[in-house]
């Protein structure tokens, strides 16, 4: 019985461990660069639906034309559009593979959560939902 609680206990140190480094290694990855969106893409397997094909072409060409994203310190984050700024607050949730961004204040009234489909050192492809649909938004660090 004690060599069995000790197994469950160094399983759960374990995954609490990983989980604490796959979140901490989105962070580093994520952190003090500026992400322009380049593209607006449906997310693959979606099923085919011309306004949503529509509102991706629409959203490249108009407002994802000049975006950047910025995570700073002190989960600090920085939408930039149309060389506007405003700020707002992120958390990284589910070991990093959701990203919750809400005011500066932080409160999850007005939270968009963000999933992260893929993430290296100079592109980080993020899903979004707009309106009714989802798409990915490609963007690359600068």
């Amino acid at each position: 019985m004690k060599i069995r609680l000790q197994a469950i206990l160094s399983a759960a140190i374990l995954a609490i461990m990983f989980s604490a480094c796959s979140s901490g290694r989105t962070n580093d990855l994520l952190v003090h660069k500026k992400w322009r969106v380049y593209d607006v893409v449906i997310p693959p397997g979606s099923a085919y639906d011309i306004t949503q094909i529509n509102q991706a072409t629409e959203l490249k060409r108009g407002y994802y034309t000049n975006v950047f994203y910025q995570f700073l310190d002190n989960n600090l984050f920085i939408a930039t559009i149309d060389n506007k700024p405003d700020s707002g607050k992120y958390k990284l949730l589910s070991d990093g593979k959701v990203i919750s961004v809400t005011a500066a204040n932080g409160l999850r009234s007005a939270e968009n959560l963000v999933t992260v489909v893929n993430l290296d050192e100079t592109h980080f492809d993020m899903k979004v939902k707009s309106g009714d649909y989802y798409f990915i938004l490609k963007t690359k660090s600068e």
